[in-house]
This record gives structure tokens, sequence and C-alpha cells, in this order.
């Protein structure tokens, strides 16, 4: 089955090219518009603008997915990757590929999230020591850890804003 071809008219309105669509990929295309309008800000420096992203792109997920957004030394966005996915209440994160990736994009800084599907933002000891892990391999690279955002469909929580990162 062919993607729904969404067109964007001169007011800024889109439809469908095509007939009926599922709500999933009306919400696949709502992550997409949200995407472009953070690549269009000058500089990303609210949480909250990289969490109504996260939320619509992670935050319904069954199974728990950690992504970054990677940023330029402006914090411009230049790209969002779904990196890893696991289970309901964990996922295997490995910072060798997420140095990887930082550097493939030619990233100077990062911004981690990941979902928790019980809908419940509190960070776990482990979310904390991952983010610790992250941050310190991409150091040695010269690549900032900006946040790491916990979404879910109803909330999130920044870790930057806690003091843990």
């Amino acid at each position: 089955m062919n993607k729904p071809t969404f067109v964007k008219n001169k007011e800024g309105l889109y439809r469908v090219r095509r007939g009926p669509v599922k709500a999933e990929e009306i919400l696949d295309q709502a992550a997409t518009i949200l995407l472009d309008g953070l690549k269009e800000l000058e500089a990303l420096t609210r949480p909250t603008d990289a969490a109504r992203f996260l939320q619509l792109s992670l935050g319904a997920e069954k199974n728990e997915h950690f992504g970054v957004l990677f940023l330029d030394n402006r914090h411009q966005v230049l790209c969002f990757e779904k990196l890893f996915s696991g289970t309901i209440d964990s996922s295997m994160v490995y910072p060798r590929v997420v140095v990887e990736r930082a550097l493939h994009h030619s990233a100077a800084a990062v911004i981690f999230a990941h979902n928790h599907p019980s809908g419940e933002c509190e960070p776990s000891s482990s979310d904390k020591a991952i983010t610790e892990r992250l941050r310190d391999a991409l150091a040695l690279v010269d690549i900032r850890s900006l946040d790491h955002l916990i979404v879910s469909r109803t909330g999130w929580v920044s870790l930057a804003e806690r003091g843990i990162i």
C-alpha cells in the first residue's frame, strides 16, 4: 500500500492526495511537520520545542525506543534518528553507535530521547546511568550532550531541567 502524499498549499494548509488515511499516517506526517519546524529554528533552545516533536514521534510506542536529535554548533537541528528499540520497559543503548552516528552527521551537540510506554516519565537509575555514559563517550570527541528527554503520550521530563545532565 502506498503511503499517503500530504500536499501543503501556499497558506500552509495540508490535504491528502489520495483517499482515506489511518490515524498512524496522520501522526507520522504531524511528526514530520514538527521536525521540519525544528529544523527551521535559528537554535533549539527550549526543551518544550523538542518535547512536542518527541512525544509525537515516540510517545505512543508500545515498546521503548531510544533516539537522538543531532544538532550543529549553533544548536540547529540536523536530523533525528531512532537508534534502538526494546521491550515494554527497557531498551539496550550502545554508546559506540551513538558516537558513530553523531560523527556521521557532523553533530556538535545532541539531545537524547526515549519513551516510557508505561506513561510514567520519571527517570530510572538506568536512565540516569546511560545518560552519564553517553555524555562521557561523546565528550571524548567534543560533542556536547544538552539534554535527555523522557516522553510518553501525556507528558515528558527533561533531565537537563532536573540538573541530571
